[in-house]
């Protein structure tokens, strides 16, 4: 399958997303009621996105970290059962699980990159924790079976300049989250040569508590810890359990398509490939600016 992530371009230009937010002096001001509307309003439009998505034979999308604003603050983090209209919000969650079940979408997360169970800061550590954990109970509440098949993905942080001490706490990290999001929780190579390629992923984190490893084709040209396109993958798609198809990310230099010679991390607006799956049984996320419209453009070799 191709996916994409979080917005539908030709949606949003009528008003569909779901990543309505407010800042914290907002939230002061208005109140739970406000805050219960805009998470209403996101659940709305990701149920009309995945409908959408289905029309078009699309069943594979990323969904917005930013459904439910503050769910994890420190301090102004909240219960779904304690918002006002909980019962509405829970079943449309239900009703998004339902649907996503009843015609095969995969529904994935990637929260942002100050998730860092590397961290040597523990409040970084604990915040991290909560938020990944309002990640997983999300898809509780869409009833989902807890695996890699809807992975909540996430970097290891930063080396710290101690890369081996880094990925070490990230093992430990890992051993204090809930069942549910140990079984959902993936790790993607890195787009820096100081931080962490597929192998030493590999190496250093499944090797040590077996969460399976999302290979970022685009990444790998930064940081191919001395293995080729094919190898790199290879060992990636090893680490996924059997039954579940493994997730890779396909993106591609935006300075490259702007007739420069060099690369960059930076993602272009559509990607073209071809991106070769060397006969592998894949889940492609395609992470370009302009969304669903980069999945008509990408062409694929299957060998």
């Amino acid at each position: 399958m191709l996916g994409y992530a979080c917005i539908n371009m030709e949606l949003r230009e009528q008003g569909i997303f779901t990543n309505r937010t407010l800042r914290k002096a907002t939230l002061e001001e208005k109140g739970m009621p406000y805050l219960s509307e805009l998470i209403q309003a996101n659940l709305h439009d990701l149920l009309t996105i995945m409908h959408h998505n289905e029309e078009e034979g699309i069943r594979f999308f990323r969904i917005s970290s930013e459904i439910f604003p503050f769910w994890s603050h420190p301090e102004l983090g909240y219960e779904l059962e304690d918002l006002p209209n909980s019962d509405l919000i829970i079943s449309l969650l239900k009703e998004i699980g339902d649907y996503a079940t009843q015609f095969n979408h995969r529904i994935t997360t990637h929260p942002g990159p100050y998730n860092v169970l590397a961290s040597p800061n523990p409040a970084v550590v604990s915040k991290a924790i909560l938020e990944l954990e309002c990640h997983s109970k999300m898809f509780d509440y869409m009833g989902f079976t807890p695996s890699a098949y809807n992975k909540i993905n996430i970097h290891v942080g930063g080396a710290y300049g101690e890369p081996s001490a880094a990925l070490a706490r990230f093992c430990v990290a890992f051993e204090s989250l809930s069942p549910a999001l140990q079984a959902r929780l993936t790790v993607e190579n890195d787009d820096r040569a100081n931080l962490y390629s597929t192998l030493d992923l590999y190496n250093s984190i499944h090797k040590v508590i077996g969460i399976p490893i999302v290979f970022d084709y685009h990444h790998h040209i930064f940081n191919t810890g001395g293995q080729t396109e094919q190898e790199a993958l290879a060992l990636a798609i090893s680490t996924w359990p059997i039954g579940v198809t493994p997730v890779v990310h396909y993106s591609e230099s935006k300075t490259i398509h702007a007739g420069e010679s060099k690369p960059t991390p930076a993602h272009s607006d559509l990607v073209y490939g071809p991106m070769s799956l060397y006969g592998n049984h894949i889940d492609v996320m395609v992470e370009a600016k302009h969304k669903e419209k980069a999945l008509v453009t990408l062409k694929i070799k299957f060998e």
